[in-house]
């Protein structure tokens, strides 16, 4: 199973990663759901609101929780990087689910094309199957 995790939506597939495969899309709730105000200024100095909506997270939980194999990609940008965010909580609350993801990617999701994220799935999981580890080598491609 591939889990796809950026800010705003999450991409689960769930039924295997041939090209074409369509994902179940979960999106994070709106701040106006989560009734958080700020004011413009608060957004511009970084005050935002706390994107790390642990329903959000839940939602994700629910949906790969019958996985056996589980590869986290995001966009690997520091502390907001939703992947890690998202492997944090699942480790809190659900170590067992989090004991089932076997490794996780660094990419620009918002470059890339559903057919290119399941082509890095792929080569990942043909690498991780192959030699037991995810292969920096030359013929796993990285985006």
């Amino acid at each position: 199973m591939v889990v796809a995790i950026t800010r705003d939506e999450a991409r689960v597939w769930r039924r295997g990663l041939t090209k074409g495969s369509d994902p179940v899309r979960l999106d994070r709730p709106s701040e106006a759901a989560q009734r958080h105000k700020t004011n413009q200024s608060q957004n511009h100095r970084g005050h935002d609101t706390d994107h790390k909506d642990p329903r959000f997270f839940e939602d994700v939980a629910e949906r790969i929780a019958d996985a056996s194999e589980i590869l986290l990609v995001g966009h690997g940008e520091g502390k907001s990087d939703y992947k890690d965010l998202f492997l944090n909580h699942l480790e809190r609350r659900y170590p067992a689910v989090a004991a089932r993801v076997v490794g996780n990617v660094d990419s620009d999701l918002n470059a890339l094309t559903e057919n290119q994220i399941l082509s890095i799935a792929r080569d990942w999981f043909a690498s991780y199957h192959r030699w037991g580890f995810a292969s920096d080598e030359p013929w796993v491609r990285h985006w």
